[in-house]
Formats: C-alpha cells, sequence, structure tokens
C-alpha cells in the first residue's frame, strides 16, 4: 500500500531514493555490463532463499564445524529426525551440504568450501552491523 511519502533512512532521515530523474550513463553502462543471465540470477537467488530459513542457518552452522549424522543434528538443534531430515533435502538440492553413507548411517557435511565462506561471510557482515561499525 502506497501512502504517499517517500521513503526515508531510519537513521539520518533522509530521503533513500533521488529527488531528481537523471542517470550517468556511463554508470549505467557499467552495471548493465555486469548483470548476470537469469539462470544465474535464479540459481544464486535459490541459494540465498535456502539461507532464508532459521533451522537450515543453525544446520549449516553444526556442519561447518563437523561432519554429523541425521540423528546427531536432530540433537543439537532440539528438533525432530523428520524436520532436520525435511531441512537436509533442501540443503542438498541447493548443493550446499553433501552426505555419504557408511553402512546404515548417512553423513552429512557442507558441500565445499565456497559454501563455508558464504556462511562465514554472512555471519562476519551480521556481527560487523551488530557492532555498529557500519
Amino acid at each position: 500500500m502506497m501512502t504517499g511519502r517517500k521513503p526515508r533512512d531510519a537513521a539520518s532521515g533522509t530521503l533513500d531514493v533521488c529527488t531528481i530523474e537523471s542517470f550517468e550513463p556511463k554508470k549505467v553502462s557499467q552495471a548493465r555490463a555486469g548483470q548476470l543471465d537469469d539462470a544465474e540470477v535464479e540459481r544464486l537467488s535459490s541459494i540465498f532463499s535456502c539461507l532464508g530459513h532459521p533451522t537450515r542457518v543453525k544446520i549449516l552452522r553444526a556442519l561447518s564445524r563437523t561432519e554429523l549424522c541425521v540423528c546427531d543434528l536432530a540433537q543439537v538443534l532440539g528438533a525432530t529426525v523428520s524436520a532436520v531430515s525435511h531441512q537436509l533435502r533442501t540443503l542438498r538440492m541447493a548443493r550446499l551440504v553433501k552426505f555419504r553413507r557408511a553402512g546404515k548411517m548417512a553423513y552429512y557435511s557442507i558441500d565445499d568450501d565456497h559454501v563455508r565462506a558464504v556462511f562465514a561471510s554472512g555471519l562476519d557482515h551480521i556481527r560487523h552491523v551488530d557492532d555498529g561499525i557500519v
């Protein structure tokens, strides 16, 4: 719903939109040249969407420390095996976690160092913001 008010930056009270309609062709051209194709946008969006669920964030945090089976993950999170398994399926489909079988056990771990880096970077960012450094 539009209220007719222009968005303001909460911290400074300033408008967070341009007050005149103008653009800089060189900057627009540079930004356009760096745009992702639609397939990359969808895949990247899917990864960030997966990170948008608290249980999946908790799973990734636990797995960033060590490989765990579903039962152990359920114990760490205080959740049911079924609930954890459901979230792991989503993380596996997004290729954020992988699993290996050892007999009747299925062990999960972070898929690769890129996932670990994205998670660590996000955590660093929120801690940076929480510390009032921004």
